[in-house]
């Protein structure tokens, strides 16, 4: 196996024990917090941040298309030179064992890794996040694309990166996508609550 590679000890997380706080790293959906607050209520924005040396990517776990967004599925994978942009979320570590299952954790899907990020305001945090086991490429689905782009705008990440975001391409999948609409309700609602 290669260093760094999905399974390497050197990069698996001890699951915290008892209360306290968790610095989660999300590049994927959990971008937009009306996603992740969903699983994880306590999540609170610490900082917009970037990964060193990965790449962002989209694939099926072991060829599987995600039942959830009817397409590929975001991952980091290690590539020198490039670089993911995300979110930095504090939360209550109350709340990991709902992380670990949306990200499918048990079920092998993704595994918990730990990332050093470099924050715009020059700090260096060690986080949780989480790569994909198994991956084979496959394009995301629109809906799922959109829901990373929503979050990239929601939290000012840098217009460059936004870009690249934007002009990823997808599967062309039309037909309905559940969390989406339960994504879109909770946006509607919180527009509808601040107004």
């Amino acid at each position: 196996m290669e260093p760094g590679g999905v399974g390497d000890s050197r990069f698996q997380i001890p699951v915290p024990s008892g209360a306290g706080d968790l610095l989660y790293f999300a590049y994927g959906s959990n971008l937009l917090r009306e996603r992740l607050v969903l699983s994880c209520p306590s999540a609170a924005l610490r900082a917009v941040a970037r990964l060193q040396d990965y790449k962002l990517a989209f694939g099926h776990h072991q060829g599987r298309i995600s039942p959830l967004w009817h397409g590929g599925a975001a991952t980091v994978v290690q590539s020198p030179g490039d670089e993911v942009w995300g979110i930095v979320w504090k939360m209550n570590a109350s709340n990991l064992s709902s992380l670990d299952k949306q990200e499918g954790v048990e079920e092998g899907i993704y595994v918990p890794i730990e990332v050093n990020v470099h924050t715009q305001a020059g700090e260096v945090l060690t986080c949780r996040s989480y790569q994909m086991r198994d991956c084979v490429c496959g394009l995301p689905s629109p809906q799922y694309k959109k829901v990373i782009c929503m979050g990239a705008r929601q939290n000012g990440l840098p217009a460059e990166y936004q870009k690249k975001l934007e002009a990823i391409e997808t599967n062309n999948y039309a037909g309905p996508v559940p969390i989406l609409e339960e994504i879109e309700a909770a946006t509607k609602a919180k527009k509808m609550n601040s107004a």
